[in-house]
């Protein structure tokens, strides 16, 4: 299954996905990258800025709507 596959999948099931998370979880360098591919297949993926730590990263998560 590919990267893209697993990630919506994970999403699927009501879970939301970081950088840091999608490398751990499935070995994903690019998680922008691969949400990218998602959207342009139509999947409604919702984006969180999450500040922790003096650190900015971003959350995913699919829109309510799309599930």
């Amino acid at each position: 299954m590919s990267q893209s596959n697993q990630i919506l999948e994970y999403l699927r099931k009501g879970n939301s996905i970081t950088p840091l998370s999608a490398l751990q979880l499935f070995g994903c360098f690019r998680l922008g990258a691969r949400i990218f591919d998602l959207k342009r297949s139509g999947h409604k993926i919702k984006e969180e800025d999450v500040r922790m730590d003096g650190k900015r990263f971003a959350k995913y998560f699919l829109d309510k709507v799309s599930v």
